[in-house]
């Protein structure tokens, strides 16, 4: 924690193996973001966040831009589909949704910032594999899985075989989760939306279209 003109400012620690230098940011939640680069410490990282004062200052009298919609204690979620509230976890500063836990910094209580970084997590752990398991039952051939945090699109595939999926996949029920996968492995096949794509689509995922109708129904964790 820094004390920032009578103000105390939660610090979020981030190692990044291929920065080249401290980083500093200040999130739209409040949180002093300090980057640790490959050979830096945690000690280091702080002693370098309390060298910025003036600039934290700065950054705190400056009007924030608006953002998403805040999530607190009691906020309903969407998480696999299902709505579930976001309540205290056993321990301290832990947040807990469905089955699982989240952390979050002391004196926040916007809790979407570390639920999001908990999906994303999730998300990585599950979207990669299952899209290699459908890519392999289907006997196509995928060079890379990405997750990623796009604002306007579920997922794209290249002509190169990269197949790259949002995150918030993981808050979908699974038959649309495996939808969106579905979808975009077809495009190895057809590199298009033609009437000849939509066949494959279908030969595949017959219910496509309810899974169509639950997103445009849900297009808001789209932000």
């Amino acid at each position: 924690m820094l004390s920032v003109t009578g103000r105390e400012v939660p610090v979020e620690f981030v190692r990044k193996p291929r920065a080249r230098r401290y980083i500093l940011r200040l999130r739209p939640d409040g949180v002093a973001r300090v980057t640790i680069p490959r050979g830096g410490s945690q000690a280091e990282a702080l002693a370098f966040a309390n060298r910025q004062h003036e600039w934290i200052a700065k950054q705190l009298l400056k009007p924030r831009p608006a953002g998403p919609a805040e999530w607190l204690l009691g906020t309903e979620i969407l998480f696999r589909g299902e709505r579930c509230l976001l309540g205290a976890g056993a321990g301290p500063h832990e947040i807990r949704f469905a089955d699982q836990t989240a952390r979050v910094a002391p004196g926040i209580t916007n809790l979407r910032h570390a639920v999001e970084r908990q999906l994303h997590r999730l998300a990585v752990a599950e979207l990669v594999p299952r899209t290699l398991e459908l890519a392999q039952l289907h006997q196509l051939r995928v060079t890379r899985v990405s997750v990623r945090n796009q604002r306007s699109r579920w997922g794209s595939c290249s002509a190169r075989g990269t197949i790259s999926l949002n995150w918030r996949l993981i808050q979908t029920p699974p038959f649309v989760r495996d939808y969106i996968i579905l979808h975009e492995l077809m495009h190895l096949r057809e590199m298009n939306h033609s009437a000849r794509y939509w066949r494959c689509v279908e030969d595949v995922c017959p219910d496509y279209r309810v899974a169509e109708a639950w997103l445009k129904t849900n297009h808001g964790l789209l932000r």
